[in-house]
């Protein structure tokens, strides 16, 4: 019974041959790491996909609400305009209400005026240079 087991365990032992075909090779396991995140990235990008198109955008949707503005007057607080047909909307929104302000007609919202750009990186640049230019010479 004795020499059953010694047999059995003698099996259990790997021999060196067979210990070089159990270890990985360095290209097949970056090779495996490489295909598993591309698996995964695919996964996400498809998953982020589909909630765009489940979630829909609320701006690009035609109907009779619209948001025309919001302003913060509070850390929790805001007044939003909304355009409901031919009517304007002055809503006062908080986390637990959302209270009728003001109703008046579109027609009598007074013309947003227009908006001026935000300077641009080399216009920066130019001011930056010409107020050191001044530094130098006083």
């Amino acid at each position: 019974m004795l020499a059953v087991n010694a047999r059995f365990l003698l099996l259990l032992i790997p021999t060196p041959a067979l210990a070089a075909e159990a270890m990985p090779s360095a290209t097949g396991s970056l090779l495996q790491m490489l295909l598993g995140l591309g698996v995964t990235l695919a996964f996400l990008f498809g998953a982020l996909v589909l909630l765009k198109r489940l979630q829909g955008t609320r701006a690009n949707q035609p109907g009779l609400l619209r948001i025309l503005g919001a302003t913060s007057v509070g850390p929790r607080e805001k007044i939003v305009l909304l355009a409901v047909g031919k009517q304007v909307l002055v809503l006062g929104v908080t986390p637990s209400t959302i209270n009728a302000l003001h109703t008046m007609p579109a027609d009598e919202l007074p013309e947003t005026p227009p908006v001026t750009p935000l300077p641009s990186a080399s216009d920066f640049a130019n001011r930056l240079k010409q107020m050191l230019e001044r530094r130098r010479e006083s």
